[in-house]
Order: structure tokens, then sequence, then C-alpha cells
């Protein structure tokens, strides 16, 4: 899915209002997914839900106060514009108690259709309000003046498919399953598009037994929230038109960083968090990025996107039985391919464009987001004659990758970051091999890694490819970027080569080694650790011990 600053999507048949009353009014049951700001809103939409609940209880935890009417209308009402502006779903909000009494909730109303939000849900209670997991015996609110409050903002809305919605608390202030019943009559009455019976007990008992006298009346919204054991069969058995999972996006953000505070607090370093957290890319993405280069693209400027070549054309006879069906890049590890896992890191950092090199049972290649170039004699060809295949097109920033390695997708930024026309990332701890053979992808640099290098910032250069590992500061791990200046040099370097008739035989350290012999500078970015390439059934097993 695709967002913008107001989100690329399919046109919708309905409109927003009339998309939440059809959830509400038709018989299979909808499932209402909380969300309490722009963010949590789109990420509501991309997990596919047809609607958001926009939780009072969260939008108050979010800015820090409690919820007990603390946060204004007029505050949340800005909380919701920004919502609405960034999802295409429908949003009922929690209306707490309708921010006092018919003539604030009737103004509310006429604020809430201006700004395309489907529904409202109030609940009888006493304004201000208290949550109603909280205490004991809350008072509730007059009958008369709860339904006048509904008529006022049924009289108010623009929309004729404007939800409100009746939250009845009985069952919350120990009143029983009658009272409920004859205050949610009373609202249906009163001109309430549905109902929502709530309740804070362990078991749906109440519930199911309100509903069943209810007899279907009108839409019932149910809010397990406590009794989140009841299975969601039982839901429909009962006949309930709507389910609210209410607070759960927020819940489960403030775990995740507290988690993630403790973690670095203890560890002082982002090495072991980075890959735990979402990319960078991913909140460029929700936040609109992409419409935002594409827009760019039309108005302002005539820059590429960013774009990948992926190697990928040998079988990996070192895999054995592994490959006899599919080259080395479709490997599993841990259910997904090496290259899906490339694929997937790609599109998180927002590269979208992937050419992969294929050859060896190029059929058996099959990853979704990717355009095949094949190399037809990739068995008597390396990787220069596949990289000038697929460097026929383009001239924007250029992600090149090997097509066994697994890496952390924090790489694709320090890739990024890099001020070369031409950057690799180099292991520096990757200096011998422990069996004694020869170390794959072996240079030398201007400079051994050293932490002081990290400190000041210092550049440092690809020297050469080199095949006695005493001479390397570190290896190679197969993940290269190069920008427009970069990509026509190594265009220029592969068209030399094939014109001497060594391209077919070279490989990229060949020809990156022969760019730095003719004075082009290749920056390196040293990483150690959190990478591997996948050559034998132990550098396999090692892959999936690490995933």
């Amino acid at each position: 899915m695709h967002f913008d600053g107001s989100p690329d999507r399919q046109p919708a048949q309905a409109s927003k209002f009339t998309r939440l009353r059809q959830m509400l009014t038709r018989p299979d049951l909808a499932f209402l997914m909380e969300a309490h700001n722009g963010l949590s809103a789109r990420i509501v939409e991309e997990a596919g839900f047809e609607g958001i609940w926009a939780s009072g209880l969260s939008m108050s935890a979010t800015l820090g106060v409690r919820d007990n009417n603390e946060l204004s209308w007029t505050q949340v009402l800005d909380m919701l514009e920004y919502m609405s502006d960034a999802s295409s779903l429908p949003i009922l909000v929690d209306g707490d108690t309708g921010y006092g009494n018919f003539n604030n909730f009737r103004r509310f109303v006429q604020k809430l259709c201006e700004r395309g939000i489907a529904g409202v849900c109030i609940e009888d209670k006493i304004f201000p309000k208290t949550n109603s997991f909280l205490g004991e015996n809350q008072p509730l609110a007059d009958v008369d003046e709860f339904c006048g409050k509904i008529k006022a903002g049924k009289d108010t809305q623009t929309h004729p498919d404007f939800s409100v919605v009746a939250r009845v608390e009985a069952l919350i202030a120990g009143r029983g399953v009658d009272e409920a019943l004859t205050r949610a009559h009373a609202y249906v009455d009163a001109g309430a598009d549905a109902i929502v019976i709530h309740s804070k007990k362990s078991t749906a008992d109440e519930i199911f037994d309100f509903c069943r006298q209810w007899e279907n009346r009108a839409p019932v919204v149910l809010i397990p929230t406590k009794y989140y054991r009841t299975p969601t069969d039982r839901f429909r058995d009962a006949n309930a038109a709507m389910v609210i999972w209410a607070n759960h996006n927020l819940r489960s953000s403030i775990q995740a960083m507290r988690d993630t505070c403790a973690r670095l607090k203890a560890q002082e370093t982002l090495l072991e968090v980075e890959d735990t957290v979402a990319p960078l890319g991913d909140v460029f993405a929700l936040a609109g990025a992409q419409e935002l280069e594409q827009a760019e693209k039309r108005y302002l400027s005539t820059r590429d996107p960013a774009r990948a070549v992926i190697l990928a054309a040998t079988r990996g006879k070192g895999l054995g039985d592994l490959t006899a069906e599919r080259p080395k890049c479709m490997v599993p590890v841990r259910g997904q391919s090496l290259l899906g896992r490339q694929v997937e890191a790609l599109g998180r950092h927002g590269v979208s464009d992937i050419s992969v090199v294929v050859g060896y049972r190029e059929d058996a290649v099959a990853v979704p987001g990717i355009r095949k170039v094949e190399n037809p004699a990739h068995d008597s060809t390396g990787e220069a004659r596949s990289l000038a295949l697929a460097l026929t097109q383009g001239e924007g920033d250029t992600i090149v990758s090997y097509g066994d390695i697994l890496y952390r997708p924090f790489f694709l930024s320090l890739l990024e970051e890099a001020q070369a026309d031409i950057v690799v990332l180099v292991d520096p701890r990757a200096e011998t091999r422990a069996d004694g053979q020869p170390l794959r992808d072996a240079v030398a640099c201007s400079q051994p890694h050293d932490a002081d290098l990290e400190a000041t910032g210092e550049a440092v250069s690809l020297t050469r490819f080199v095949a006695d590992g005493a001479e390397a500061n570190g290896a190679f791990i197969g993940l290269m970027r190069a920008n427009a200046d970069g990509v026509s040099r190594i265009r220029e370097t592969l068209a030399a080569m094939e014109g001497e008739g060594t391209l077919d035989t070279a490989d990229l350290g060949a020809v990156l080694t022969r760019l730095a012999g003719e004075g082009e500078r290749i920056g390196v970015v040293y990483v150690r650790g959190y990478w591997g390439n996948v050559n034998d059934l132990m550098d396999l097993a090692q892959a999936r011990d690490a995933v």
C-alpha cells in the first residue's frame, strides 16, 4: 500500500460515513482497530482493517494526560484531522460523554462531519467522565438528558449516514442487564444508530445475556478488552455487529518503547537495537516520503529514483542437493529465501526498482516485485558480465548486492549516508577464515579499521582486492552503492573490459580494483559483523542461527 500526504488509494465507491454505516448493519461481523494519531491510522489501514476506533484513552495517553476529559474536544478534533488525512478508512471516534450537555455535543458533531469523521460513540456517564475500568459504581447520566443529547447529535449531523453510537455503561456501574436493556431501548428510540454494551468482567456472560434479550433490535458493538479470552465466534453467534480492539496499538507501542529504552540504557550501543526497530525507510514511507519524491520528480527535478541490482545467476554448488532445482538465492533461511529477505529489506528502505540477474534455474526465481535480467552464459562468465547486463539503463543511485548474503537492513542506510560516488561495506574482522581457506573478497584499504576513525569521521578508501589474506584490512561483504556519477564510471569500465576481452572472466572485485587503480575514490564504510554470505551448508546453518 502506498501513502502520501493524502494517501494514494483506490477511489472509494462510498463515503466514509456510508462505509461505517454498512459495517454496522451488514450481516457479518465487522472489526475496528484502535488508532490515536496519523501514523497509527496508516498502520491500521496497512494491516487491512476496514475501519478505525479513535480511542479517547489512547489519544489522552499519547499526550500524557488522563482519560478524564482532560483532553479538550478541540484537541481531539485536531488529532482526528491528522488521522482522517492519513487514512482512507472510516473513523468511529470515542466521544466520551459528548463533552458537556446537548449543546456541546451538537457542536462537536458538526465539526466531526466537517472533517469527514464517520461516527461518534458517546457514553451515558456524568461529565467529566471516569474511565470505565477505574473504580466502582460510577454515576450514570439521566436517561432523558442523555436521550436529548442523542437527538441533538442526530439533528445536527450534515451527512445522512453519520452514525451516533450510544454506549451503555449500566453493566460497568453494576446495575445489571435489566437497566442496560431499559437504557438501550430508550437510546435507540431517541435515534441512536447502534449500541455499545460495555463490561469490565473477565467473562462475557452478562454481555451474551443482554444480546439474547435485545433480540437484535439495533446493531450491537462489543469491546472485549477485559473478556478477551472469549472466542470471537461466540460474538458472531450473539449477532454482534462489530468488535472494537480498543487500545492495543497504544499498549503494544508502550511495551516496545520500554524494551528499546531498557536495552539502550544497559548496552549503550545501537548495534543490537537497530535491527529490532522499524527502519527509517519504514518511517519515511508511512509519512508519505515516496509521494513527495514522485511529486519532486514531477515538479522540481528529473533525478532518477534509487534502484538495486542483485547478482544471483549462480547455482551455489557448495550447498549440494539444496540447489539441485533452484539457484542459491532461493535457498530458504527460516522460511524465507535469501533473495526474498533482500527484496524485503530494500523495499522497507524505499527501493522498489529491483533488477535480479538470473541464470541457473531462472524459472525457480519467484519473488514479487523484481525484474529479472537473464545471463544466458552464467556458467562461463562472472559477476562483471552480470553487472554489465543489469546496468544498461538508468543513472540514479544504485545498490549492488551479491545474491547470497544476509545483512541487517540498517546497512542500506550506512551506504546512503556515505559521501562518495562509489561506496562499499567492509568487515574488518573478516581478515582470515578459521578453516584456512582463502578469504572471499579480501580487500586492502587506505587505512585499517580503528575506533579513532569512527570518532573523527576520517575517510577510508578501497585500494584493491587481494588474494593474500595477510595483506587484507577486511572483507568486502558483497554490498555497495553508486550514485549517478559512480554508475557512469562503472559502466565505462565495464565497456573497456568488454573491448579488451576481459569482461567475461572478471568478478566484481576486478572491476572495483581497476577503478581504484585508475584514480577513482571508492569509499569504505567499516561494519563489524551482522552479516553473512551463504556458500556452503556450514554458512547456511550459521545464517539460520543468526536470523
